[in-house]
């Protein structure tokens, strides 16, 4: 995988569902339209923002999120933390989208901050000078 590929953004779990909450759904979709634009730049493939939120309105994307984060891990070689089957955490009346959220947004944050991490570590094979 290349290192140079452009990262994601990570954001605070909390502050993605009370932003949700306030909203009354509408920052859900601007935090949706965010996480495909990411996952579409960094992996070179998927749906875009845009067919994300429209996707939104008929429960794909439900599935659909999790499941590219989870083959943005397995490309990496990483063990996937969520895959399309968690979407069914939305089925768990009143608190399942957040828990949805949560779950994503967490994995999101420990994939970007682990390649921001890796990025900043100086090259093991990196010639040490004099």
């Amino acid at each position: 995988m290349s290192t140079n590929r452009p990262l994601g953004q990570p954001r605070g779990v909390g502050k993605v569902i009370l932003l949700t909450i306030v909203t009354l759904g509408i920052y859900g979709l601007v935090w949706e339209y965010k996480c495909y634009e990411e996952l579409k730049r960094y992996r070179g493939q998927g749906v875009s923002g845009i067919v994300g939120v429209l996707l939104a309105f008929v429960v794909v994307t439900t599935f659909l999120l999790p499941a590219y984060v989870g083959r943005m891990y397995k490309e990496d070689g990483q063990n996937p933390p969520v895959t399309g089957w968690s979407g069914f955490w939305n089925l768990v009346p009143y608190v399942g989208l957040f828990i949805w959220q949560a779950k994503i947004q967490g994995a999101l944050n420990n994939f970007w901050e682990g390649k921001q991490r890796t990025a900043a570590a100086p090259s093991a094979s990196a010639p040490q000078p004099a």
